[in-house]
């Protein structure tokens, strides 16, 4: 799962990108310009209750491969090679995660002088709704340069001025009725209008603390019109908690109304817009979680750990999260039968903990 984390300059971007993958804030950066490129670990209460239990060799969590792409600037970039460079930067992401500032700060100056995130968001979304328009209109110039008009190139044409009229009238690729094999063809072309996107409200701490910032409702009221779902958390506080001791990190989220850290709240929303689940396996060597997709059957999810796995599958030995929980040992979950022998086609459910049997 690729996620790139846009925005303009200065929102606190990069920071929230060195909260996710752990990476020391006074670390060095890419070059001017470059994107940075770092894993972050999906914080899952289930995995540490198993390790705790189990007392593993090794604890691995699932994981994002995240891109913090060079900070977009309207007045500098539009239209221009900055443009482009943030473009072929967004383009291979599976999903986007656009930053907003809504902080105010003497110190670090918005480049467009005032607060307003709704106004932001918007300037990024009209660049890149633009650049999927300049990639069909390219494309269209490249079938009529040729040679010899196919059946096949006048389908295409026509899919691609559908798409074209959408977009001039307003929509987004990933709002676009299309049949399953419109749809696999259009993801042939990365259209940036289709990818998932969240937007990520960066607020200061009396705003955190009021739950309210410059120019709330608008941009509320246009994330709801194109479908973005919102998330507001504080990068200063998320880091004043990744630096605490463990025993004193729980203490300060109860003191600031935190219900859960806002890198937990963002994983979280990460896969409930991509549609992720995820399986866990247990043992003396590893407890892991492992990332699938929402209906993804036994056979391939064993086939996630090995493709041996996957191609020898016999059944999977399934148990539910929540019966270990409450009783404490699987030794116990076994005793009581609270678990399932299940076939290749059996659909993962989020929470599984399975142990695969197989032959090769």
């Amino acid at each position: 799962m690729k996620i790139g984390l846009i925005g303009l300059n200065q929102t606190g971007k990069t920071t929230l990108f060195d909260l996710l993958t752990g990476r020391d804030s006074g670390a060095e950066g890419s070059s001017k310009g470059a994107a940075n490129i770092g894993v972050g670990y999906v914080p899952d209460e289930r995995v540490d209750f198993l390790s705790a239990i189990y007392n593993p060799k090794k604890t691995t969590y699932a994981k994002i491969e995240l891109t913090d792409v060079a900070g977009f600037s309207p007045s500098l970039d539009a239209g221009n090679s900055g443009a482009a460079k943030f473009l072929n930067d967004v383009r291979p992401c599976d999903a986007i995660v656009h930053v907003l500032r809504a902080f105010d700060s003497d110190l670090v100056l918005h480049e467009l002088d005032t607060i307003d995130p709704a106004r932001d968001l918007e300037a990024v979304e009209t660049e890149m709704l633009f650049a999927d328009l300049d990639m069909i209109e390219k494309r269209i110039a490249r079938i009529n340069a040729g040679k010899k008009l196919t059946k096949e190139n006048s389908e295409e044409i026509k899919m691609l001025e559908r798409c074209s009229d959408w977009l001039v009238n307003g929509g987004s690729m990933r709002d676009m009725e299309l049949t399953d094999e419109e749809h696999m063809y259009v993801r042939g072309f990365a259209f940036l209008t289709e990818k998932p996107r969240l937007v990520v409200v960066n607020v200061d701490e009396d705003q955190w603390v009021t739950r309210s910032y410059p120019n709330q409702d608008a941009l509320t009221e246009l994330c709801d019109g194109l479908g973005i779902p919102v998330i507001v958390l504080c990068a200063e506080i998320e880091l004043e908690i990744s630096r605490l001791p463990d025993e004193d990190k729980q203490l300060f989220i109860e003191d600031m109304g935190i219900s859960q850290p806002g890198i937990e709240t963002l994983a979280k929303a990460l896969y409930g817009l991509l549609g992720l689940i995820s399986f866990l396996t247990v043992g003396d060597d590893e407890v892991r979680a492992w990332t699938i997709e929402e209906g993804t059957i036994a056979r391939k999810a064993a086939g996630k750990i090995h493709t041996d796995i996957e191609r020898g599958f016999i059944r999977a030995e399934v148990v539910k999260f929540e019966s270990i929980h409450e009783l404490g040992t699987m030794v116990k979950v076994k005793e009581k039968g609270l678990f399932r022998l299940e076939g290749k086609e059996y659909v993962v459910l989020d929470g599984d903990i399975i142990q695969f049997r197989f032959n090769v």
